[in-house]
């Protein structure tokens, strides 16, 4: 079989399992076969592809169609034009979760950078805090999460992106997470993207999606309920006039919003995503 020949049948069979980019994922696995690009896969066309790679594509193809993500199978996704490394054990990282790192990005003052710490609750693979890291070095970042997996995962790629021992690392339930003492450390910015889908909203979601952790996705009956248990904790670990970000639904801003001025926050703001729906909220820290 050619090579353009196994795309197309790659692509036929996703579209019959109702994927919604058949074209895309079918040549996304079969670069991941052959271990090139997208853009080569397209040249090399007329080319003979081996019974082997054959083979393997070919199960790759059937493990998307049964609603296995392309990420979770090749083991990689990129945001903000890293590589990350991701497993059934972390949420892939999506092109709104960007929106919080750009968010965060514009609070911080280019000339005070070396000041700034910055902690990322619900870490998952790190995308955030990596990226942050990557793009302002002078930054101090710590990231922490409940999964100890997960967190194996956000180490993995912050050693392959930026080098051991440049983000400090927390395995614990959102602040209890942190290291003990009379005294907590107090951040100039706490970013997080919770869970925050409403329990019984999942089972309505895509098939790809449910086979994401339910830790990462699930944030109670009404989607807020680790929203609020930040929300209550963030001013203590804050600096005074410190910013709290939080990815969210957009349905759900105008709740958030109250939570935020209930607990001390003001200066409250939206950030909205490419699609132009409002995808974070930040506030500023008065107590």
């Amino acid at each position: 079989m050619l090579i353009r020949e196994a795309l197309a049948q790659g692509s036929a069979d996703l579209k019959y399992a109702g994927m919604q980019s058949p074209g895309l994922d079918a040549s996304l696995l079969l670069a991941h076969v052959l271990n090139t690009t997208r853009t080569a896969i397209i040249a090399a066309g007329p080319e003979k592809l081996s019974e082997k790679n054959c083979a393997l594509y070919c199960e790759l193809i059937e493990r998307r169609a049964g609603g296995e993500c392309v990420a979770y199978i090749t083991g990689k996704k990129e945001f903000r034009r890293l590589e990350f490394f991701v497993n059934k054990f972390v949420l892939v990282p999506r092109p709104d979760t960007e929106t919080l790192v750009e968010a965060a990005a514009g609070l911080i003052p280019v000339k005070r950078r070396e000041e700034i710490n910055v902690l990322d609750l619900c870490t998952g693979s790190g995308a955030a805090a990596i990226s942050l890291k990557y793009e302002m070095p002078e930054l101090e970042v710590s990231a922490a999460d409940i999964c100890a997996n997960a967190l194996e995962v956000a180490k993995q790629n912050a050693d392959k992106l930026l080098g051991k021992n440049k983000i400090n690392f927390f395995q614990g339930d959102l602040f209890c997470a942190l290291v003990k003492s009379p005294f907590p450390v107090q951040y100039s910015l706490i970013i997080s993207n919770p869970p925050y889908i409403p329990s019984g909203e999942i089972q309505s979601l895509s098939l790809e999606v449910q086979n994401e952790p339910l830790l990462a996705l699930d944030g109670g009956e009404d989607g807020l309920d680790i929203i609020r248990k930040i929300i209550k904790e963030a001013p203590k670990y804050l600096r005074h006039k410190g910013y709290l970000l939080l990815e969210a639904d957009s349905r759900q801003m105008d709740m958030i919003s109250v939570l935020l001025e209930k607990n001390g926050f003001n200066d409250i703001q939206l950030f909205k995503d490419l699609g132009g729906s409002n995808r974070v909220i930040g506030g500023k820290n008065e107590i």
